[in-house]
């Protein structure tokens, strides 16, 4: 992982972090919102999507996978904002903190990848960080059981959707798999709207600037970003990255929507992000060290790098313009003569 990288996931992380504070200050049902957040934002990806055109043959094999990332993007917001619903912005993410403790299950069982103790305890002390700073204000706000189902719910369903997308994004390019995404998901959230009874129209026009902002901050630059790193980063950074949000956005609670800090709040949220910090910085030190081992600028320097600097296709085109120039083989002369 490279600093540039780690730069784009705290950016992914301020923006779904104004997530709560866009729903919290909507008035429009759970299922409307993340519906509308998610095909505003895939209609504002179309020119993307455009120019990157895939392959039609890469988009049908990758088909299950989209339509899989999408049921369980549009499950995450269906019961996590409803959560948001039921209590404070802190208590509503306490659970959320669990998403990479789920994520590194599901790589250990599916992908079988292995897993480092130093990643383990940041993971734990980060988590626990998240905890502490939720915990000291779910008193606040008294929680019901249902809320926290619903929080626990929409965790699995995010921690699906990152391992499902880390597959999908191996050929299926960054915004034509978040347009994808984002299209099945509200597709999802509507047919739950229907059943619900939920009314698609009637919404005040502060309303509806609230779904646009949602669309553009937190969906397209939040999750956004995080599935277009997916062919960067392992699905647990990704994961590791978003325990932050419940930090982040107690600070945001506290100053957009005057919901007060405590002092055993700023300990844990202190914590949390100093250990995703760590997490972060010693992935990106080992990204490094594995894209840049011993003698690879040497080789790079030397023209040797072919994949890099001279693929198959354009040195076999190089050949041929110059066996057309000069058919008797020839050699040219060198430089200088």
């Amino acid at each position: 992982m490279r600093a540039s990288t780690a730069l784009l996931l705290a950016v992914g992380l301020v923006a779904i972090s104004f997530s709560a504070i866009f729903i919290a200050w909507s008035t429009a049902p759970a299922g409307v919102i993340g519906m509308y957040r998610l095909w505003m934002a895939a209609v504002l990806l179309v020119p993307a999507v455009w120019r990157e055109r895939p392959p039609a043959q890469s988009v049908r094999r990758m088909s299950g996978w989209l339509a899989a990332s999408g049921v369980l993007l549009g499950l995450h917001f269906l019961f996590w904002i409803e959560s948001l619903k039921l209590t404070s912005v802190a208590s509503s993410l306490i659970i959320l903190a669990l998403e990479p403790v789920f994520v590194w299950m599901g790589e250990r069982l599916w992908r079988r990848a292995p897993a480092a103790w130093v990643d383990l305890a940041s993971m734990a002390v980060a988590i626990a960080g998240a905890a502490l700073a939720a915990a000291a204000s779910a008193g606040v706000t008294r929680t019901g059981a249902l809320g926290d189902l619903m929080s626990l719910l929409g965790t699995l369903a995010v921690s699906g959707y990152v391992l499902v997308g880390a597959r999908a994004r191996m050929e299926i390019p960054a915004w034509t798999y978040n347009a994808s995404a984002f299209v099945v998901g509200g597709a999802v959230l509507a047919l739950a709207n229907a059943c619900l009874g939920a009314p698609f129209w009637g919404y005040s026009a502060h309303n509806w600037l609230l779904f646009a902002a949602l669309a553009v901050v937190s969906t397209i630059l939040g999750h956004g970003i995080f599935n277009a790193l997916l062919h960067r980063v392992p699905p647990t950074a990704i994961a590791m990255t978003v325990v932050g949000e419940p930090v982040v956005g107690s600070i945001l609670a506290a100053l957009l929507l005057h919901q007060p800090i405590s002092p055993l709040e700023g300990l844990g949220g202190a914590i949390c992000l100093t250990s995703v910090g760590a997490y972060l910085w010693r992935s990106a030190r080992q990204g490094e060290d594995e894209t840049n081992p011993p003698g690879q600028e040497a080789e790079a320097a030397d023209g040797r790098d072919g994949p890099e600097h001279l693929d198959a296709r354009h040195a076999e085109g190089v050949q041929a313009a110059r066996e057309q120039h000069n058919p008797h083989g020839e050699q040219p002369p060198r430089r200088g003569h």
